[in-house]
């Protein structure tokens, strides 16, 4: 894919996926304040920053609307930061104001009817679809393994989706006998060409034997079947090159600005 082509599909995730941003789930809703589109969560919902148009006279004022917005002091969501955005000095004031960075990821962008679609599980593997809480709960469990992190906030804001939009979400598990060792999502943006993959985690062990290929590949026909043309994925430094031989192509960077708390 050479730049022109990048560069457009760069445009069309912005106004499509982030300047025209959809509530997440029950209860959420989207808030458009000047240059500046914001996600509130319902009770266990993301907080955030999803897209801005900012320059550097207006960039402060923006950056303390949001603080006080979400609660002043003691708030807590993020600012979801990607490398295009202006103005170039962006996240240093981000850390100014009291956000703290985490780890960047590269947006990648594959098609839903490519080489990201073939894969299929290896031997004694199969996909479970993930419909109810006991689904949640093994990909909550999944998650916790491959990520080393609590995934309690997983469990409760999956089960709120799939009870209220069980459509607007498709959640799956690798089965290798009773034993889920891989775990993944996939959310649809409606009205665009877009759905996001997410959440994809596989447990050491189970690594490097195409387990995450078959996820992605299984989301992506998925995708495909209900007419989204395009897969975009925040992808870790572990999963980029498994998803460039898929066929995806970076577009820029993301990094997720917490506050509070800048060390």
């Amino acid at each position: 894919m050479d730049r022109r082509h990048r560069a457009a599909l760069l445009a069309e995730f912005d106004r499509d996926v982030r300047l025209g941003a959809r509530p997440d789930g029950p209860g959420a809703r989207v808030e458009r304040a000047g240059n500046v589109v914001r996600h509130v969560g319902g009770a266990h919902g993301w907080n955030g920053v999803v897209w801005s148009g900012l320059d550097a006279a207006a960039a402060d004022a923006a950056i303390a609307e949001q603080i006080d917005r979400f609660g002043g002091p003691g708030a807590d969501f993020e600012w979801k930061l990607y490398g295009h955005d202006g103005p170039a000095d962006l996240g240093e004031r981000l850390c100014a104001a009291g956000f703290r960075p985490g780890p960047a990821e590269t947006l990648m962008v594959g098609g839903s009817d490519g080489p990201a679609s073939v894969a299929e599980p290896p031997e004694g593997v199969r996909v479970v679809p993930v419909t109810d809480a006991a689904g949640v709960g093994l990909m909550a469990d999944v998650h916790e393994k491959a990520f080393g992190s609590d995934g309690s906030w997983l469990r409760r804001q999956l089960l709120a989706r799939l009870t209220a939009d069980p459509g607007g979400v498709v959640a799956v598990v690798a089965m290798a006998g009773e034993e889920a060792v891989s775990a993944a999502r996939l959310e649809f943006v409606p009205g665009t060409n877009f759905a996001g993959l997410w959440g994809g985690g596989t447990v050491e062990g189970w690594r490097g034997r195409g387990v995450y290929r078959a996820l992605v590949a299984h989301r992506a026909r998925v995708a495909a079947a209900r007419g989204y043309r395009h897969l975009q994925v925040d992808a870790s430094d572990r999963s980029r090159p498994i998803l460039e031989r898929l066929g995806f192509v970076p577009l820029t960077t993301t990094t997720p600005y917490r506050y509070p708390g800048c060390d």
